[in-house]
């Protein structure tokens, strides 16, 4: 527990930097400066902190016994790599991953959508012209359409410029689909195999190969493709993986799916 505090407070410092500088700060030249920080970094921890803790829930609810969140501090433009957990015993039935693997991106996308409604009725439409260089964001179906419906029509010639708040709840959503790519030990290929069971192992092992061309559009997607490759796309058997999976978990994975849809962007930043 007390790596875990302390991980969790040097992300809470690196984040809070990011967010200075996000939104306009700079924090080494005026400390209180950090104080813009806030903006982003409670809606971004709230997001990641909110996934880990629905896994969670669902494997203690299992009696799986898994380790609390580890944060990841970073120092990025975002001021972390994330977040996870460790399942430390073997899960029950294939139901019960699906419980666990699902719970997260869920509990996640639950706050990450109010989180980018309001982070959006912040931002403001301006001329393109009169916009410095910042960087660009790709846009999911989901966020296209919270966007739509807070800002209305985008005009020609006019971008938006996101509020600190709107670009944490658009990281949640990148987060979400990234998390639920059906492969190896990510939720995707827990959800995956809870489905489909060994069945779904060519898909997995073609995730990988598949992301390759998308890193024309988004580098990461080869960083991402690599690390499948090197952790593996396999994923181990539950305990009674012949108890079979009930109707209603069958349809939290096609939820999960339909959320993977809504959330994946080819080019997150595109080039």
């Amino acid at each position: 527990m007390i790596v875990n505090a302390v991980l969790f407070a040097l992300t809470f410092v690196t984040t809070l930097f990011a967010g200075s500088f996000l939104a306009g700060g700079n924090p080494l030249a005026s400390p209180r400066d950090l104080l813009l920080g806030f903006m982003f970094s409670v809606p971004l921890l709230s997001i990641l902190g909110v996934h880990e803790l629905g896994h969670y829930a669902a494997a203690r609810r299992h009696d799986v016994s898994v380790t609390p969140p580890y944060f990841i501090p970073a120092p990025s433009f975002i001021g972390t790599f994330g977040a996870f957990i460790k399942i430390r015993s073997p899960v029950p039935n294939r139901n019960a991953l699906m419980d666990i693997g699902a719970a997260g991106p869920i509990a996640g996308a639950i706050v990450s959508v109010p989180v980018l409604l309001v982070g959006l009725a912040l931002s403001s439409v301006r001329d393109s012209a009169g916009i410095a260089a910042g960087i660009p964001l790709g846009e999911s179906l989901l966020f296209r359409a919270a966007a739509y419906a807070v800002l209305g029509p985008v005009p020609d010639g006019y971008d938006v410029v996101l509020h600190p708040v709107a670009f944490a709840g658009w990281i949640g959503l990148l987060v979400t689909a990234l998390n639920l790519l059906p492969s190896g030990q990510l939720d995707g290929g827990h959800i995956a195999y809870a489905l489909f069971g060994g069945g779904y192992t060519r898909v997995a092992r073609a995730v990988p190969f598949l992301l390759l061309p998308l890193g024309l559009l988004w580098g990461g997607w080869i960083i991402w493709s690599f690390l499948l490759l090197i952790l593996g796309t396999k994923h181990p058997r539950s305990l009674y993986d012949e108890v079979p999976l009930t109707p209603g978990r069958k349809r939290i994975g096609i939820a999960a799916a339909v959320l993977f849809l809504l959330c994946f962007t080819p080019n997150p930043v595109p080039i």
